[in-house]
């Protein structure tokens, strides 16, 4: 299932026809939105389960995109027990046609994916095999954790990989069991030269579940691996769970986003007062360098995302 290949019949069709050429050069401008962590429990949750929508405020965003990515910060299962750790999170299954209408792939590569056991996250995927949800980043195994997601946008064939970096180690997968894809770099690196050799993309998105909590900048060894992973063949990185947006390079004309912060997620008594985010927006036309723009936007008393300030929607 996270394997997933889809094109236009129109863009088929070019294919077919200048099939001797290779690819199409594509035409259309590719709109591509990305959101941070999506936890559903808590207040986002009683939202969800009284028959609200927690993405309504913001869905132009989401709905407008030719693809669009968020990390779903939770588990979502019927079965399975929470395990041992500070915090677990598990989103109510009624959420599953919410996120089956706004997002395009999400990412399981994070630290509460397990949050519910094995068991928990093996319904977890049954659940969105169901729903027909697409997910990157977690598997029935290591080999599916680490295959990218594959699909075609406005003539564009777009691969995305996720990892996960954040303990518990435990929910990693093996080969034996299911889990989530270790933050690994060597393994990375073989993942990205597999997919570029295979199936020649035209962007290699990674989105990384990485850094530190609560602050404002990435570490050192952050930017290096961002680098090293760009200089082996990524096109755009995303990161996600250190709560709050961090900083934005350019590096070799590639985005690296270090941290969207927080998209919907419950506050806790320690939490700063408000979490603020952002959606962020990538476009492409003819040139390999994308439109890059930030639609902030704040969390209200439930954890649900609100535009900020003047920002207006789409039409």
């Amino acid at each position: 299932m996270p394997i997933v290949y889809r094109a236009h019949a129109a863009a088929l069709l070019i294919a077919v026809t200048l099939a001797t050429l290779g690819r199409p050069v594509a035409a259309e401008t590719l709109r591509l939105a990305f959101v941070g962590d999506i936890m559903l429990d808590g207040g986002p949750g009683h939202i969800v389960t009284n028959g609200g929508d927690p993405f309504a405020p913001v869905a132009p965003y989401l709905l407008n995109a030719d693809l669009s990515v968020g990390n779903l910060e939770c588990a979502i299962t019927r079965v399975g027990h929470a395990v041992d750790k500070p915090y677990t999170f598990k989103g109510p299954v009624d959420s599953l046609p919410l996120l089956k209408k706004y997002f395009s792939v999400l990412s399981l590569a994070n630290n509460h994916a397990a949050d519910f056991g094995t068991l928990g996250f093996q319904d977890e995927l049954a659940l969105l095999s169901a729903h027909q949800i697409d997910w990157v980043g977690g598997g029935r195994n290591e080999t599916e954790a680490r295959a990218p997601y594959l699909v075609s946008k406005k003539g564009r064939l777009i691969a995305i990989l996720a990892y996960n970096e954040f303990p518990p180690r435990s929910f990693a997968a093996t080969q034996k069991k299911p889990g989530t894809a270790w933050l690994v770099e060597k393994d990375i690196l073989s993942d990205i030269r597999r997919v570029k050799t295979t199936k020649n993309p035209d962007l290699v998105i990674l989105y990384l579940h990485w850094g530190q909590e609560l602050e404002p900048l990435p570490t050192g060894d952050q930017i290096e691996l961002a680098h090293r992973l760009i200089d082996a063949g990524a096109d755009v990185l995303i990161g996600s769970h250190p709560h709050v947006t961090q900083s934005i390079e350019w590096y070799h004309d590639k985005p690296i986003i270090y941290s969207l912060g927080n998209f919907v997620f419950d506050y806790f008594p320690w939490d700063p007062p408000l979490w603020t985010s952002y959606i962020l927006q990538l476009e492409y036309s003819d040139g390999r360098r994308p439109n890059l723009v930030t639609v902030p936007i704040e969390l209200d008393a439930a954890g649900l995302p609100r535009l900020s300030g003047a920002t207006k929607p789409k039409n």
